[in-house]
């Protein structure tokens, strides 16, 4: 993928929309930070307003791979505390927490259902699905504006496959998983080493260090061995000094 087509990419999972998003006071404080996220390069994935600590405003983002890291964090709290101070969206004192999306995520976007298809998941519906809420299943896909999801709590007497409507979704994570946390170290350790890339952090190889051919060998050849004579004891003789006359050379060795 060439860099233009990677910052197209980039862009369109900017500006994708959240199909799960907050009421009230969360919406407030969404219309506030979106834009600015945005424009540092962030998508908001959710916000969540407690009373824990007097008030506390949980602002969730990421970058459009997914990645989120203590600096990122950082950056975002300098860059939105003002912003939230002139806008005042809270009417009340409040403690700003930013943080990554974690391994076991909220789903918020279409994207989100469409990568993490084969996993686990947890869905609360807003509106009730053949007259139930809530869900748990194995994501598998997504068919126009819904979700299909093979559950794993039906009955005997019900269908295990469904069809959940995005928009009328209220909530969906995913459930934390061996197989979960195996995929999200991959994603990690391949996005620290093309941020390392990028910042050229990552020291590129010796120019003089070469691939080793197993065919070779770095010890040395062995000589090739003399034939041994074909009458060691006639040799032995001869060396002693003795008259070969006194044995006979046809004798075995």
């Amino acid at each position: 993928m060439t860099d233009q087509t990677a910052g197209s990419v980039d862009a369109d999972l900017l500006a994708e929309p959240r199909l799960v998003v907050e009421p009230g006071v969360a919406a407030r404080v969404s219309a506030v930070a979106t834009p600015v996220l945005q424009g540092m390069g962030y998508r908001l994935v959710r916000i969540k307003i407690s009373g824990e600590a007097g008030c506390t405003v949980q602002i969730m983002a990421e970058r459009p791979d997914g990645t989120m890291q203590l600096e990122d964090c950082e950056a975002i709290s300098r860059a939105l505390s003002p912003v939230l101070d002139v806008a005042d969206p809270i009417n009340r004192a409040y403690r700003l927490e930013i943080s990554s999306p974690g391994i076991d995520r909220p789903l918020v976007r279409r994207s989100d259902f469409e990568r993490f298809g084969g996993h686990l998941v947890k869905i609360e519906m807003a509106v009730a699905h053949q007259g139930r809420k809530r869900f748990r299943g194995t994501l598998n896909g997504v068919e126009g504006n819904a979700v299909r999801l093979h559950r794993d709590d039906t009955r005997a007497d019900e269908d295990a496959d469904v069809l959940l409507v995005m928009e009328d979704i209220a909530e969906a994570r995913l459930v934390l998983t061996d197989e979960l946390i195996a995929e999200s170290m991959r994603r990690g350790k391949a996005a620290e080493r093309e941020m390392r890339r990028e910042l050229g952090i990552e020291p590129p190889a010796p120019a003089h260090a070469k691939k080793r051919d197993p065919a070779k060998s770095n010890k040395p050849k062995a000589k090739p061995k003399k034939p041994l004579p074909k009458n060691t004891k006639k040799h032995r003789l001869a060396a002693q000094g003795l008259p070969g006359g006194e044995f006979d050379p046809t004798e075995g060795d």
